[in-house]
């Protein structure tokens, strides 16, 4: 039902209250004196579970407001769960992920020392890729403006030669998973 629809019969009720309540006090004006008590009896108890009916209604809206907004939370919580579902499959990836990248910046001395790095390379993409889908990103760093928010800084620097406050160096990838930051990254920055 909609709400104009439910306000008319709210209005049309209200109305309809107060005219029996006028009716019934006219009604008592007009009864001899004797009887009159026990109409202004009736009146009172009138008026009584009138309030009565009015804090029922208005404890029923608050009911239905307090559902809503439940109902509401909750389906945001639903949706944030479903959108960061992977979140502690990646956080537990990365460290996988360092690591990879730490061994294929090994040299390879001989041809076998070279077709292990070019398996683990393959490994290393095939991986990339699967998180990539699941909306991974790397944060982008060297060259950046820092950011506390998506950058971590663990030593400083004066070098004329970049901007002051800027990224000059990464230590450690960060990752964000599609908004939110998994990891920021390390760096050092330019003062």
């Amino acid at each position: 039902m909609s709400e104009e629809k439910q306000l008319n019969k709210e209005e049309t009720k209200e109305m309809e209250e107060q005219q029996i309540i006028e009716e019934a006090a006219s009604q008592v004006e007009d009864m001899p004196v004797e009887e009159q008590p026990a109409a202004d009896a009736s009146l009172e108890k009138i008026n009584e579970l009138q309030q009565q009916l009015e804090e029922a209604e208005n404890r029923s809206l608050r009911l239905r407001a307090d559902f809503d907004n439940f109902r509401r939370r909750v389906q945001l919580d639903r949706e944030a769960s479903e959108k960061y579902r992977a979140q502690n499959l990646i956080s537990d990836l990365l460290p996988v992920l360092d690591n990879f990248e730490r061994a294929l910046q090994v040299e390879a001395t001989n041809e076998q020392t070279e077709s292990v790095l070019q398996g683990m390379e393959m490994v290393y993409k095939g991986l990339i890729s699967a998180l990539e889908k699941e909306g991974i990103e790397v944060i982008e760093a060297v060259g950046k403006e820092f950011d506390p928010n998506v950058h971590q800084a663990v030593m400083t620097d004066s070098n004329e030669a970049h901007n002051s406050n800027e990224v000059i160096e990464e230590f450690q990838k960060g990752y964000k998973l599609k908004d939110r930051v998994i990891r920021p990254s390390m760096v050092k920055v330019n003062q």
